[in-house]
């Protein structure tokens, strides 16, 4: 089913998912040879785009510095019966700000650690890390399925 944001909004099931720290995929494509490629990241839904903290030298980036189209999928199995999710798609926007990169990737990283785990060396190396990157992602589409 496709939404807008505010359709979502409407969807408590949907913001419940994407206030849980699970893996979403990233999904980027080559211009070139149109080879998609797929990836498991962390992210973070501020309730009109979704970001990922990412670093320059990755396949990921590299295909976005020459084809920002993206999709991004987040789901759930409940059980064998049960599943649910949503897929983001649109236009990904690479924010490189070191005062930005810094403030959105450690909410990030505490989102998934925790503000202790976020503090230790290395993922606090990687926080301020000159190729770190945020990538946000303001979705022109929204798809859902699995209502529950």
């Amino acid at each position: 089913m496709k939404l807008t944001t505010v359709e979502m909004s409407a969807r408590p099931w949907v913001g419940a998912l994407l206030a849980q720290p699970v893996l979403a995929r990233l999904a980027t494509a080559n211009p070139i040879t149109l080879q998609p490629h797929v990836v498991p990241v962390w992210f973070e839904w501020d309730g009109e785009a979704i970001w990922i903290s990412s670093f320059d030298s990755t396949r990921k980036m590299r295909d976005l510095a020459r084809n920002p189209r993206v999709s991004i999928v987040i789901d759930a199995v409940d059980d064998a019966e049960h599943n649910r999710g949503v897929i983001f798609e649109g236009k990904a926007e690479v924010i490189s700000d070191p005062d930005a990169v810094v403030a959105r990737a450690t909410s990030i990283y505490v989102r998934y650690l925790g503000e202790a785990g976020a503090r230790k060396p290395e993922p606090a190396s990687w926080i301020v890390d000159p190729e770190n990157r945020v990538i946000r992602l303001t979705p022109e589409r929204i798809y859902i399925w699995g209502e529950t």
